[in-house]
């Protein structure tokens, strides 16, 4: 296996019961992908691309193959271990943002913080540095219902950074927003991913899948197509200049 893959799958099945009958969604997948890679995952409905994220984020398990994350095989583990793993790899980004509605913007950005035994006071300082790099610190103590979907998908990346990962997982992150919005949230993902996280995108939007390094479109629980994006230009507005 390649040193510098962050992520390695071989052969990659998944099936789901209905009934008395299975549902084949994954059908022997293989994936390599480097770490700073900016890589979207297209595909129709029910082409398994969703299911194909949850598996890299920890979130289901696969029936049978292999799944390398930053070289470390990710087999089936207890919800305790898969937690660890997650806080420590991976942060996501969703298209309903899944903020806690009775949280403030800072306490939504902290909440990973929580889990790695942070004092409240390190962890709400950490995460006012995040609003304020999102240009959102004066909506630091704003509930999510107060924020436009703009705000709450910043917040919501906002919370996916604050953990250090080496991998955000974006499923439809632009799904709910209009389509300036759309390309300033893609912006923020690219110059995340200059940082030298590597980003994975599930989109069915075309102009999204565009602004990555590399499009694979996923057809029947396989892949139909992997190329690089040759049209793909890096931005460069330093909205993260500071550690």
């Amino acid at each position: 296996m390649s040193n510098n893959s962050i992520i390695k799958v071989e052969g990659l099945h998944k099936s789901y019961k209905t009934g008395n009958n299975a549902l084949h969604v994954l059908k022997g997948i293989d994936l390599d992908i480097k770490a700073g890679e900016m890589v979207s995952i297209m595909g129709s409905s029910g082409s398994g691309k969703s299911t194909l994220l949850n598996i890299l984020g920890i979130l289901d398990s696969h029936d049978s193959g292999n799944y390398y994350l930053d070289n470390i095989r990710i087999e089936k583990m207890n919800e305790t271990k898969a937690a660890r793993f997650r806080n420590n790899y991976i942060g996501f980004v969703f298209q309903s943002f899944n903020l806690i509605s009775f949280k403030n913007a800072m306490e939504n950005v902290a909440l990973p913080l929580y889990y790695k035994n942070i004092s409240r006071k390190k962890r709400n300082q950490m995460a006012l540095e995040y609003l304020d790099r999102m240009g959102l610190k004066e909506w630091a103590n704003h509930l999510p219902a107060e924020l436009s979907g703009g705000q709450k998908q910043r917040i919501a990346i906002a919370r996916a950074l604050i953990s250090k990962p080496k991998v955000i997982l974006a499923d439809e992150p632009t799904g709910a927003l209009d389509s300036q919005t759309s390309f300033e949230v893609m912006d923020i993902l690219q110059e995340v991913n200059q940082m030298g996280i590597t980003v994975i995108i599930v989109t069915h939007e075309n102009d999204i899948a565009h602004r990555t390094q590399r499009i694979i479109r996923l057809r029947d629980g396989i892949i139909g197509e992997n190329k690089i994006n040759g049209n793909f230009q890096p931005v460069n507005n330093e909205i993260f200049t500071s550690s």
